[in-house]
Protein backbone atom coordinates (compact mmCIF):
# COMPACT_ATOMS: atom_id res chain seq x y z
CA UNK A 1 0.00 0.00 0.00
CA UNK A 2 1.32 3.42 -0.84
CA UNK A 3 -0.21 6.89 -0.96
CA UNK A 4 -3.99 7.34 -1.09
CA UNK A 5 -3.96 7.86 -4.86
CA UNK A 6 -2.28 4.48 -5.24
CA UNK A 7 -5.11 2.47 -3.66
CA UNK A 8 -5.89 -0.57 -5.80
CA UNK A 9 -2.66 -0.43 -7.77
CA UNK A 10 -0.02 -3.16 -7.88
CA UNK A 11 3.25 -2.52 -6.08
CA UNK A 12 5.12 -2.78 -9.39
CA UNK A 13 3.10 0.22 -10.66
CA UNK A 14 4.07 2.57 -7.84
CA UNK A 15 6.43 5.47 -8.17
CA UNK A 16 9.44 4.87 -5.95
CA UNK A 17 10.60 5.37 -3.32
CA UNK A 18 7.30 4.27 -1.80
CA UNK A 19 6.36 3.35 1.73
CA UNK A 20 4.63 -0.02 1.85
CA UNK A 21 2.55 -1.17 4.81
CA UNK A 22 1.50 -4.77 5.34
CA UNK A 23 -1.98 -4.46 6.83
CA UNK A 24 -2.08 -8.05 8.07
CA UNK A 25 1.10 -7.47 10.08
CA UNK A 26 -0.18 -4.18 11.51
CA UNK A 27 -3.38 -5.92 12.64
CA UNK A 28 -1.39 -8.77 14.18
CA UNK A 29 0.96 -6.40 16.02
CA UNK A 30 -1.92 -4.36 17.40
CA UNK A 31 -3.93 -7.43 18.42
CA UNK A 32 -0.88 -8.86 20.16
CA UNK A 33 -0.39 -5.75 22.31
CA UNK A 34 -4.09 -5.54 23.17
CA UNK A 35 -4.07 -9.20 24.22
CA UNK A 36 -0.93 -8.75 26.34
CA UNK A 37 -2.45 -5.79 28.17
CA UNK A 38 -5.72 -7.62 28.73
CA UNK A 39 -3.91 -10.63 30.15
CA UNK A 40 -2.02 -8.37 32.59
CA UNK A 41 -5.11 -6.38 33.55
CA UNK A 42 -3.64 -3.05 32.42
CA UNK A 43 -5.09 -0.38 30.15
CA UNK A 44 -3.43 0.23 26.78
CA UNK A 45 -3.10 3.92 25.87
CA UNK A 46 -1.23 3.70 22.55
CA UNK A 47 1.08 6.40 21.26
CA UNK A 48 0.09 7.60 17.80
CA UNK A 49 3.23 9.35 16.53
CA UNK A 50 4.50 6.31 14.62
CA UNK A 51 1.56 6.25 12.18
CA UNK A 52 -0.55 9.42 12.63
CA UNK A 53 -3.62 7.78 11.05
CA UNK A 54 -7.21 7.16 12.11
CA UNK A 55 -7.15 3.65 10.68
CA UNK A 56 -4.17 2.52 12.73
CA UNK A 57 -5.43 4.22 15.89
CA UNK A 58 -8.61 2.17 15.58
CA UNK A 59 -6.54 -1.00 15.31
CA UNK A 60 -4.46 0.03 18.33
CA UNK A 61 -7.53 0.66 20.50
CA UNK A 62 -9.55 -2.30 19.30
CA UNK A 63 -11.99 0.10 17.61
CA UNK A 64 -13.01 1.89 20.80
CA UNK A 65 -12.01 5.44 19.73
CA UNK A 66 -10.67 6.42 23.13
CA UNK A 67 -7.47 6.29 25.12
CA UNK A 68 -4.58 7.74 23.09
CA UNK A 69 -1.36 9.62 23.77
CA UNK A 70 -0.04 12.07 21.18
CA UNK A 71 3.25 13.92 20.87
CA UNK A 72 1.87 17.05 19.25
CA UNK A 73 -1.20 19.21 19.63
CA UNK A 74 -1.80 18.80 15.89
CA UNK A 75 -2.21 15.06 16.41
CA UNK A 76 -4.50 15.57 19.41
CA UNK A 77 -6.69 17.94 17.39
CA UNK A 78 -6.70 15.57 14.43
CA UNK A 79 -7.92 12.62 16.47
CA UNK A 80 -10.42 14.78 18.36
CA UNK A 81 -11.94 15.90 15.05
CA UNK A 82 -12.40 12.26 14.12
CA UNK A 83 -14.32 11.33 17.24
CA UNK A 84 -11.57 10.08 19.58
CA UNK A 85 -11.72 10.94 23.27
CA UNK A 86 -9.61 10.44 26.40
CA UNK A 87 -6.48 11.89 24.74
CA UNK A 88 -3.26 12.68 26.57
CA UNK A 89 -0.99 15.35 25.13
CA UNK A 90 2.22 13.64 26.13
CA UNK A 91 4.55 16.61 26.01
CA UNK A 92 5.74 19.03 28.73
CA UNK A 93 3.22 21.86 29.06
CA UNK A 94 4.23 25.51 28.52
CA UNK A 95 2.07 28.64 28.49
CA UNK A 96 2.17 28.86 24.68
CA UNK A 97 0.10 25.65 24.51
CA UNK A 98 -2.76 26.95 26.61
CA UNK A 99 -5.19 28.34 23.97
CA UNK A 100 -5.24 25.01 22.12
CA UNK A 101 -5.20 23.00 25.35
CA UNK A 102 -8.22 24.99 26.52
CA UNK A 103 -10.09 24.30 23.28
CA UNK A 104 -9.38 20.57 23.47
CA UNK A 105 -10.41 20.42 27.12
CA UNK A 106 -13.74 22.03 26.21
CA UNK A 107 -14.25 19.79 23.18
CA UNK A 108 -13.49 16.40 24.75
CA UNK A 109 -14.94 14.61 27.72
CA UNK A 110 -11.40 13.69 28.74
CA UNK A 111 -8.31 15.58 27.66
CA UNK A 112 -5.11 15.37 29.70
CA UNK A 113 -1.93 17.40 29.76
CA UNK A 114 1.51 16.54 31.12
CA UNK A 115 3.69 18.56 33.49
CA UNK A 116 7.13 18.09 34.99
CA UNK A 117 7.74 21.43 36.73
CA UNK A 118 6.17 23.74 39.28
CA UNK A 119 5.95 26.45 36.63
CA UNK A 120 3.73 24.25 34.46
CA UNK A 121 1.49 23.45 37.44
CA UNK A 122 1.18 27.15 38.26
CA UNK A 123 0.18 27.91 34.66
CA UNK A 124 -2.81 25.61 35.14
CA UNK A 125 -3.56 26.84 38.65
CA UNK A 126 -3.75 30.42 37.37
CA UNK A 127 -5.68 29.65 34.18
CA UNK A 128 -9.49 29.86 34.32
CA UNK A 129 -10.73 26.27 33.97
CA UNK A 130 -12.88 25.77 30.84
CA UNK A 131 -16.01 24.62 32.66
CA UNK A 132 -14.25 21.66 34.29
CA UNK A 133 -10.92 20.98 36.00
CA UNK A 134 -7.71 20.44 34.08
CA UNK A 135 -6.69 16.77 34.00
CA UNK A 136 -2.97 16.43 34.57
CA UNK A 137 -0.36 13.68 34.40
CA UNK A 138 3.02 14.11 36.07
CA UNK A 139 5.92 12.92 33.96
CA UNK A 140 8.57 11.04 35.94
CA UNK A 141 12.11 10.27 34.82
CA UNK A 142 13.16 6.80 35.94
CA UNK A 143 16.41 6.69 33.98
CA UNK A 144 15.67 7.87 30.45
CA UNK A 145 17.12 11.32 31.24
CA UNK A 146 14.89 13.28 28.91
CA UNK A 147 11.82 15.06 30.34
CA UNK A 148 10.29 14.40 33.76
CA UNK A 149 10.89 14.91 37.46
CA UNK A 150 13.67 12.66 38.71
CA UNK A 151 12.14 9.72 40.56
CA UNK A 152 14.28 10.18 43.70
CA UNK A 153 13.68 13.91 44.10
CA UNK A 154 11.20 14.97 46.77
CA UNK A 155 10.30 17.95 44.57
CA UNK A 156 8.40 15.56 42.32
CA UNK A 157 6.34 14.28 45.23
CA UNK A 158 5.70 17.89 46.26
CA UNK A 159 4.25 18.53 42.81
CA UNK A 160 1.74 15.71 43.23
CA UNK A 161 0.59 17.27 46.51
CA UNK A 162 0.23 20.63 44.79
CA UNK A 163 -1.72 19.04 41.94
CA UNK A 164 -4.11 17.17 44.24
CA UNK A 165 -4.75 20.22 46.41
CA UNK A 166 -5.47 22.58 43.50
CA UNK A 167 -9.26 23.00 43.18
CA UNK A 168 -9.19 23.43 39.39
CA UNK A 169 -6.95 20.42 38.72
CA UNK A 170 -7.52 16.65 38.72
CA UNK A 171 -4.31 14.72 39.29
CA UNK A 172 -4.65 11.87 36.77
CA UNK A 173 -1.49 9.94 37.63
CA UNK A 174 2.13 9.39 36.66
CA UNK A 175 3.65 8.69 33.28
CA UNK A 176 7.10 7.32 32.43
CA UNK A 177 8.70 6.89 29.03
CA UNK A 178 11.45 4.28 29.34
CA UNK A 179 13.20 5.35 26.16
CA UNK A 180 16.49 4.21 27.65
CA UNK A 181 15.39 0.72 26.60
CA UNK A 182 16.38 1.78 23.08
CA UNK A 183 20.00 2.06 24.23
CA UNK A 184 20.08 -1.61 25.19
CA UNK A 185 22.16 -4.02 23.16
CA UNK A 186 20.40 -7.27 24.07
CA UNK A 187 16.94 -8.51 25.01
CA UNK A 188 18.16 -9.14 28.56
CA UNK A 189 19.26 -5.52 28.87
CA UNK A 190 15.77 -4.44 27.79
CA UNK A 191 14.31 -6.53 30.59
CA UNK A 192 16.75 -4.93 33.03
CA UNK A 193 15.54 -1.48 31.99
CA UNK A 194 11.93 -2.64 32.30
CA UNK A 195 12.49 -4.00 35.81
CA UNK A 196 14.43 -0.96 37.00
CA UNK A 197 11.81 1.42 35.59
CA UNK A 198 8.89 -0.37 37.24
CA UNK A 199 10.73 -0.64 40.56
CA UNK A 200 11.69 3.05 40.59
CA UNK A 201 8.24 4.21 39.56
CA UNK A 202 6.50 2.13 42.22
CA UNK A 203 8.86 3.51 44.86
CA UNK A 204 7.96 7.02 43.73
CA UNK A 205 4.26 6.18 43.88
CA UNK A 206 4.66 4.77 47.41
CA UNK A 207 6.16 8.07 48.53
CA UNK A 208 3.29 9.92 46.86
CA UNK A 209 0.75 7.79 48.70
CA UNK A 210 2.54 8.41 52.01
CA UNK A 211 1.81 12.11 51.45
CA UNK A 212 -1.89 11.35 51.12
CA UNK A 213 -2.05 11.72 47.34
CA UNK A 214 -4.21 9.40 45.25
CA UNK A 215 -2.38 8.13 42.18
CA UNK A 216 -5.00 6.40 40.06
CA UNK A 217 -2.89 5.88 36.93
CA UNK A 218 0.60 4.40 37.00
CA UNK A 219 1.96 3.90 33.51
CA UNK A 220 5.12 3.24 31.55
CA UNK A 221 5.76 2.95 27.86
CA UNK A 222 8.25 1.98 25.18
CA UNK A 223 7.81 -0.77 22.65
CA UNK A 224 10.88 -2.80 23.71
CA UNK A 225 9.68 -3.04 27.32
CA UNK A 226 6.01 -3.58 26.43
CA UNK A 227 6.56 -6.22 23.74
CA UNK A 228 8.13 -8.44 26.40
CA UNK A 229 5.55 -8.39 29.21
CA UNK A 230 6.51 -9.73 32.63
CA UNK A 231 4.62 -10.28 35.87
CA UNK A 232 6.11 -7.10 37.35
CA UNK A 233 4.11 -5.06 34.84
CA UNK A 234 0.88 -6.31 36.40
CA UNK A 235 1.60 -3.81 39.20
CA UNK A 236 0.96 -0.98 36.75
CA UNK A 237 -2.38 0.32 35.51
CA UNK A 238 -1.46 1.56 32.03
CA UNK A 239 0.99 1.03 29.16
CA UNK A 240 1.61 3.49 26.34
CA UNK A 241 3.90 2.12 23.61
CA UNK A 242 3.59 3.20 19.98
CA UNK A 243 6.18 1.80 17.58
CA UNK A 244 4.85 -1.74 18.04
CA UNK A 245 2.16 -1.16 15.41
CA UNK A 246 4.80 -1.13 12.66
CA UNK A 247 8.02 -2.36 14.32
CA UNK A 248 11.39 -1.97 12.58
CA UNK A 249 14.96 -3.20 12.41
CA UNK A 250 15.85 -1.57 15.73
CA UNK A 251 13.07 -3.53 17.45
CA UNK A 252 14.30 -6.68 15.73
CA UNK A 253 17.84 -6.14 17.07
CA UNK A 254 16.44 -5.55 20.58
CA UNK A 255 14.55 -8.86 20.52
CA UNK A 256 11.13 -7.18 20.41
CA UNK A 257 10.10 -9.02 17.25
CA UNK A 258 11.16 -11.22 14.37
CA UNK A 259 12.01 -9.71 11.02
CA UNK A 260 8.75 -11.14 9.67
CA UNK A 261 6.78 -8.98 12.14
CA UNK A 262 8.04 -5.70 10.65
CA UNK A 263 5.03 -4.19 8.87
CA UNK A 264 6.69 -1.39 6.87
CA UNK A 265 9.32 -1.23 4.20
CA UNK A 266 10.42 1.24 1.54
CA UNK A 267 10.25 0.07 -2.06
CA UNK A 268 13.03 1.36 -4.32
CA UNK A 269 14.18 0.75 -7.86
CA UNK A 270 17.67 0.06 -9.14
CA UNK A 271 18.69 2.93 -11.42
CA UNK A 272 22.27 2.10 -12.32
CA UNK A 273 25.07 -0.50 -12.44
CA UNK A 274 28.67 0.59 -11.80
CA UNK A 275 30.68 -2.57 -12.27
CA UNK A 276 34.09 -0.90 -11.98
CA UNK A 277 33.34 0.10 -8.37
CA UNK A 278 31.15 -2.92 -7.50
CA UNK A 279 28.12 -0.70 -6.76
CA UNK A 280 24.51 -0.11 -7.76
CA UNK A 281 22.45 3.04 -7.39
CA UNK A 282 18.83 3.08 -6.21
CA UNK A 283 16.23 5.84 -6.28
CA UNK A 284 15.95 6.10 -2.49
CA UNK A 285 17.94 8.75 -0.65
CA UNK A 286 17.50 10.45 2.69
CA UNK A 287 14.21 12.07 1.63
CA UNK A 288 12.72 8.59 1.39
CA UNK A 289 14.45 6.72 4.22
CA UNK A 290 15.58 7.67 7.71
CA UNK A 291 19.30 8.13 8.22
CA UNK A 292 18.97 6.78 11.76
CA UNK A 293 20.79 3.58 12.53
CA UNK A 294 23.87 4.02 10.39
CA UNK A 295 26.83 2.41 12.11
CA UNK A 296 24.54 0.09 14.07
CA UNK A 297 23.95 -2.37 11.22
CA UNK A 298 26.44 -4.06 8.96
CA UNK A 299 24.00 -3.35 6.14
CA UNK A 300 24.24 0.44 6.47
CA UNK A 301 21.07 2.54 6.59
CA UNK A 302 18.64 -0.37 6.40
CA UNK A 303 18.19 -4.05 5.72
CA UNK A 304 17.35 -5.25 2.22
CA UNK A 305 14.57 -7.78 2.64
CA UNK A 306 15.64 -11.10 1.14
CA UNK A 307 19.13 -9.81 0.26
CA UNK A 308 21.29 -10.03 3.39
CA UNK A 309 24.55 -9.41 1.49
CA UNK A 310 23.53 -5.94 0.28
CA UNK A 311 24.60 -2.79 2.09
CA UNK A 312 23.12 0.69 1.68
CA UNK A 313 26.44 2.39 2.29
CA UNK A 314 25.65 6.02 1.37
CA UNK A 315 22.69 8.28 0.61
CA UNK A 316 22.30 11.66 -1.00
CA UNK A 317 18.95 13.45 -1.15
CA UNK A 318 17.41 11.22 -3.84
CA UNK A 319 19.97 8.45 -4.46
CA UNK A 320 21.28 5.48 -2.49
CA UNK A 321 24.58 3.66 -3.06
CA UNK A 322 24.45 -0.12 -2.70
CA UNK A 323 27.36 -2.51 -2.50
CA UNK A 324 27.90 -6.08 -1.25
CA UNK A 325 29.01 -6.84 2.28
CA UNK A 326 31.50 -9.22 0.73
CA UNK A 327 32.50 -10.46 -2.68
CA UNK A 328 31.42 -9.23 -6.10
CA UNK A 329 27.90 -8.20 -7.04
CA UNK A 330 26.13 -10.43 -9.51
CA UNK A 331 24.52 -7.63 -11.48
CA UNK A 332 22.41 -10.15 -13.37
CA UNK A 333 20.43 -10.68 -10.17
CA UNK A 334 19.60 -6.96 -9.96
CA UNK A 335 18.32 -5.68 -13.32
CA UNK A 336 18.05 -1.92 -13.74
CA UNK A 337 14.45 -0.95 -13.02
CA UNK A 338 13.78 -3.89 -10.69
CA UNK A 339 12.49 -3.43 -7.15
CA UNK A 340 14.22 -3.85 -3.82
CA UNK A 341 12.62 -3.48 -0.39
CA UNK A 342 14.38 -1.77 2.51
CA UNK A 343 13.46 -2.39 6.14
CA UNK A 344 14.31 0.86 7.97
CA UNK A 345 16.09 1.11 11.31
CA UNK A 346 13.22 3.18 12.72
CA UNK A 347 9.66 3.34 11.44
CA UNK A 348 7.97 6.67 12.08
CA UNK A 349 5.95 8.56 9.51
CA UNK A 350 6.96 12.12 8.79
CA UNK A 351 6.84 12.91 5.07
CA UNK A 352 4.83 9.81 4.13
CA UNK A 353 1.03 9.97 3.99
CA UNK A 354 -1.01 6.90 3.22
CA UNK A 355 -4.27 5.12 3.86
CA UNK A 356 -4.30 1.75 5.56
Amino acid sequence: MGEGSNVGRQVCELTTPALLVDLAKVKANCSNMLANCESMGVFLRPQTKTHKTIECALLQTGGRKCGLVTSTLEEAEFFARHGFDDILYGYPLISHHMPRVTALTKQLEKFHVMVDSRLAVEILMNAPPPGKPWSVFLKVDCGNKRAGVWWEDEAGVDLTVLLQNSPNIIFAGVYVHCGNSYHACTANEVLQVQGETVERLLKFVDRVKERGVTCSTVGIGSTPTCRRPTDRMKQLTELHPGNYAFLDVQQWTLGSCDQEDIACCVATRIIGHYIHRNQMLIDCGFTGLTMQGYGKMATGYGVFRGHPNLKLCKMTQEIGFVEPLEGKLDFNLYPIGSLLYILPWHNQLNRWRFNI
